[in-house]
């Protein structure tokens, strides 16, 4: 008995000393807990229960100089159904209606989203994808649909808010303008992002019942700053002209890409840009920023710098007579020769410009210069030729301009410079030395953006900026605008002059190089200048006695058999360019006579005046009209008007004759 005593009590001291381990364990355990990792645990239990989040602040608005808007950000919403939350009471009391109403605003039958759904509802997808992309209107309508408007359980109702950027006035200018996505830091929501987007803010939420988080208070931790809006220099009406005058020619003449740009002379300012490339279907699109962007031989409209070059230098005077012989001559084997095939014979240097005579320019560059170069590229670097523009656009090309003793320079690098060859210049570069002769030698640099706001009160201001007060002297500047007012009067542009509003400018048409590279076989090809590609320019201003505007038209690769010429081909775009500048702002540009400029244009604005006269309360006719007049015409009769696609008004959403209230929205939907 005793044995089993001893027996009975050794079992319950093995028990106890377990039991006193057991205790200190969990002892130990709650020490650690409690102390050792008490803090690192209740951290973790807020962060699963309490976070902060991010209230994302509105980026700034991209405006034109007039305040049409270019940029701005908007509320995309993304719906899905979760078909298997409702009950089966209310799914089939309100799926025939839901469909119905789907149908309307989505397009396809309701059969196709009965089927849909119930076909979600049977597989358990509590995610089905019902529209993507809609905006803030079709979403509150959407949200009051049969079932839909039960709510999130009740009715499997689900939308995703984000924001995205819409340019109103369309694909115009749209690579100027820029991006702010995936396709990276282009244009001006590029340059100015930093300023554009703002800071956002933050609010503490707590975790609540089914996965849903409320605000621990009614204000924020952190209110978020709206990003500045950016005011550019970019006039609306001029682009919308620079853009169908370029986009006509690129389509008549199948061109592979060309771009235009309207600059203010005295400013600096960038009025318009249109860039515009071909895609495989034969449409255009702003597919590069080819102004800024492209660094290519000018040809002929580089002799502009040639012919300064000499006239500053006091060894020529457009009066000196050159014999071009038959138009046709060898240097170092190498053949210069005139479009000309007769030649010109002797003619004057001026006359060498207006006929844009290659033997010309280039015996005259070769006899004063070839025996000092670095005097001829003294000149090119005291024109700005060398520098790039320094626009906050990113990705401008950079100029060349050889230098003697460089690997660089030939035997007939000077020769070859004088005509447009060897040197290489983007369209805004060789514009802003345009620009310097139409502005009497004062050298501006381009420019995107006036200012930036926040709240419509400015903050920062950009401000003309002078490169050079001077790159030339002012008889030199007279004589080159006279020469090249006789361009387009009696040279090669002749076919563009007007007697109606004054034009100055250089035509320029170069073979474009073809580099060398291996082939897909990995053969060598290339390395000569193309006889069936080319660039075909023309760089002027106008009007010639007080100029306003400077502009430059580029088309690359047009189709030679309908023509290549820079005559033919950019010159037009000028003239349409010029021709509806003036007749719009006829007082800001230059004196108008009381005689009618053309026949069509007379037309088309007594046609425009008497629709704003005699429509005030009753909806005109717009289908058919350019965007910018329909605009122009709605917006004077006080109506809000939303646009969709580029080109002429395809569709009206009120009809004529309907009698519109002053505030009503009209939505126009362009071809």
């Amino acid at each position: 008995m005793t044995i089993v005593k001893k027996s009975i009590l050794n079992k319950l001291y093995v028990v106890a000393v377990l039991m006193s381990l057991f205790l200190l364990v969990i002892g130990g355990k709650v020490f650690e807990l409690q102390y050792v990792k008490g803090e690192r645990y209740k951290k973790m239990a807020i962060e699963k229960n309490i976070k902060n989040d991010t209230i994302a602040a509105n980026r700034g608005n991209v405006y034109a100089s007039d305040g049409n808007l270019l940029a701005t950000s908007v509320s995309s919403y993304t719906v899905r159904m979760d078909p298997v939350s409702v009950r089966k009471r209310d799914f089939e009391k309100y799926i025939a209606a839901l469909t119905q109403e789907l149908s309307k605003m989505l397009g396809k039958t309701p059969q196709y989203y009965e089927k849909k759904i119930r076909d979600a509802r049977n597989r358990k997808n509590k995610y089905l994808l019902i529209a993507r992309g809609l905006g803030y209107n079709d979403y509150a309508a959407m949200k009051s649909f049969p079932m839909f408007k039960l709510g999130v359980y009740r009715g499997g109702f689900i939308a995703e808010q984000k924001t995205v950027r819409e340019h109103p006035i369309g694909k115009i200018a749209e690579r100027t303008i820029g991006y702010n996505d995936h396709r990276g830091g282009a244009g001006i929501e590029g340059a100015f992002s930093e300023y554009m987007k703002g800071e956002n803010g933050w609010r503490v939420k707590q975790k609540i019942a089914k996965g849903q988080w409320k605000p621990l208070r009614d204000i924020n931790e952190k209110e978020p700053e709206d990003g500045k809006d950016v005011i550019t220099t970019i006039d609306v009406n001029i682009q919308d002209i620079t853009h169908y005058a370029l986009l006509k020619q690129l389509e008549y003449f199948e061109a592979d890409h060309g771009c235009a740009v309207v600059m203010e002379t005295a400013t600096g300012e960038i009025k318009a840009i249109s860039n515009l490339g071909r895609t495989s279907k034969g449409k255009y699109y702003e597919k590069r920023n080819y102004a800024v962007w492209e660094s290519h031989e000018p040809g002929s409209t580089f002799k502009l710098a040639s012919l300064m070059a000499a006239l500053e230098d006091n060894v020529v005077d457009t009066s000196d007579v050159i014999d071009t012989e038959k138009g046709r001559i060898f240097i170092n084997n190498r053949k210069v020769e005139d479009s000309n095939w007769e030649g010109y014979g002797k003619i004057s240097l001026a006359r060498v410009f207006e006929v844009s005579s290659n033997v010309g320019i280039v015996k005259a560059i070769q006899k004063n210069y070839d025996h000092n170069p670095n005097k001829f590229i003294k000149r090119m670097k005291q024109f700005g030729l060398d520098q790039q523009t320094g626009v906050q656009i990113v990705g401008e090309g950079k100029p060349i301009i050889p230098l003697p003793k460089t690997n660089r320079w030939s035997p007939i690098a000077l020769e070859w410079m004088a005509w447009g060859y060897g040197v290489s210049l983007t369209p805004l570069q060789t514009l802003m030395f345009y620009n310097g002769v139409a502005n009497n030698g004062e050298l501006v640099k381009p420019r995107f953006v006036k200012e930036l706001k926040v709240g419509g009160k400015t903050v920062e201001k950009f401000d003309k900026i002078v490169l050079k007060k001077r790159i030339a002297k002012q008889s030199t500047i007279n004589k080159v605008k006279k020469v090249m007012e006789n361009v387009v009067k009696k040279g090669t542009a002749e076919e563009i002059y007007s007697p109606n509003f004054s034009m100055a400018g250089k035509t320029g048409t170069a073979k474009k190089w073809i580099p060398r590279k291996k082939n897909k076989e990995g053969k060598y090809e290339g390395g000569y200048y193309s006889n069936k590609k080319y660039v075909a320019s023309f760089a002027g201003f106008f009007p010639v006695d007080k100029p306003k505007y400077s502009c430059i038209v580029v088309v690359h690769e047009p189709d030679p058999s309908k023509g290549y010429y820079g005559a033919k081909v950019a010159a037009p775009v000028f003239k349409e360019i010029a021709h509806k500048i003036y007749t719009s702002t006829p007082s800001s540009v230059q004196k108008v006579t009381d005689s009618v400029v053309t026949a069509s244009i007379s037309k088309d604005y007594n046609k425009y005046y008497d629709i704003i006269n005699r429509y005030k309360t009753i909806m005109p006719k717009v289908v058919g009209m350019s965007a910018m007049d329909a605009i122009s015409i709605l917006e004077n009769m006080g109506l809000k008007v939303n646009v969709s696609g580029i080109g002429k008004v395809k569709e009206q959403s009120i009809n004529k004759g309907v009698k519109v209230r002053k505030g009503a929205t009209v939505y126009l939907k362009l071809s």
